[in-house]
């Protein structure tokens, strides 16, 4: 029985320590085949870490790590790529200065690990210049991965006055990326909120935004085939247990329905579904159900706004919104709740109508048990 991945985000220790993985290298040659610059929006706690760090192994040229997997079995090349990895939930968000400071030590750790030496104070000036520097060392273009790119704009969400002042250095720093493209071989951003179609990335107009495309419907999550794959086991020890000893072997009731009714429901498409990975591991290791997810942090923004307006959000499964109000912080001093919960992961896609003009209205709905309690 393969070990639960806990609190576990590196792709090489999951592999090399024997930990549980669900395949999602289909999706990655998917990306690195594709266009060079890409954006993806989902809840906190749903994979995203894990994934760039999957991408960054592959550009590593680490072949070995893939062995049996599915982009092993394709014509990628494994050829060795520069990367540099930026997680803004690591930075110093108070303000706009400790936000620029916290991102040029960043950088500035970086250039010394590769000897690159950038004569400027400019945090814009050493970006390009490190950019620069990496293709002239290595001969390849660069690969660019921001981890939750909006975390500095979310913590102060409610302050608008620091909300704005570090959206403008976000803006401003990753704006220079846009005439970077002899230089780049690959940008992806993630985060929890869209701010795709605004100011913060007015700079990126070039990225792809695959929130909610069909065909990367399941790259974060566990699928119901992943748990009847790589769960088997830890479904028969679960059975084994006098507290689940009497349930149904299957059907209604059952620990098997009991666990979809928890746990899943999550769509960006209204049709492929996935689990939340962090509550599920967390029941399958603590072998009891509970709101993992919920527990372990809701944004305090949107319990600010809840307890504001508390008869906003007594019937959520009727709510209903169109792909522009996606775009929930296009102005700070008017956030749209709904649109914040689904983003924030409280509330999910039910179904999606397009009408003539090709545009789609999205209804939406609470996922599952966890989040509707």
């Amino acid at each position: 029985m393969k070990k639960l991945p806990i609190g576990i985000q590196t792709f090489r220790e999951i592999i090399e320590g024997g930990y549980l993985y669900a395949d999602k290298t289909r999706f990655v040659y998917n990306l690195l085949t594709g266009v060079k610059c890409y954006f993806l929006s989902r809840p906190r706690r749903f994979g995203k870490s894990l994934l760039l760090d999957t991408i960054a192994e592959v550009f590593g040229g680490n072949r070995a790590l893939f062995r049996g997997l599915w982009i092993d079995g394709t014509d990628y090349d494994f050829q060795n790529y520069p990367v540099i990895r930026l997680d803004m939930s690591t930075m110093t968000t108070k303000d706009a200065d400790a936000l620029e400071q916290s991102i040029m030590d960043r950088l500035c750790v970086l250039c010394k690990a590769e000897g690159i030496e950038i004569e400027s104070s400019l945090l814009s000036s050493v970006f390009l210049g490190l950019i620069e520097g990496l293709h002239k060392k290595y001969g390849r273009r660069v690969a660019v991965l921001v981890d939750e790119y909006d975390k500095p704009v979310l913590d102060y969400i409610l302050d608008t006055e620091i909300a704005d002042a570090n959206r403008q250095v976000i803006k401003n720093f990753f704006g220079v990326l846009k005439g970077m493209d002899a230089h780049l071989r690959f940008t992806f951003f993630t985060g929890v909120s869209k701010f795709t179609k605004t100011s913060l990335f007015s700079e990126l107009n070039n990225l792809t935004d695959i929130t909610l495309e069909d065909d990367f419907a399941a790259i974060c999550g566990f699928t119901a085939q992943d748990i009847t794959e790589l769960f088997n086991e830890h479904l028969a020890a679960l059975r084994a247990q006098k507290q689940f000893a009497q349930w149904p072997a299957n059907g209604e009731g059952s620990v098997y329905d009991q666990i979809f009714k928890w746990y899943d429901g999550y769509s960006w498409d209204g049709e492929t579904h996935v689990f939340n990975p962090f509550s599920l591991l967390q029941f399958f290791q603590n072998r009891r159900f509970s709101s993992y997810w919920y527990a372990s942090g809701s944004p305090s923004f949107l319990i600010k706004l809840i307890k504001d307006n508390p008869a906003a959000y007594t019937d959520m499964d009727q709510a209903m919104i169109n792909e522009d109000d996606l775009d929930a912080t296009a102005d700070l001093t008017r956030l749209s709740p709904v649109s914040l919960m689904f983003q924030t992961g409280y509330l999910t896609v039910k179904a999606i109508e397009w009408d003539s003009n090709g545009s789609a209205d999205y209804y939406l709905k609470t996922p599952n048990r966890e989040v509707r309690a």
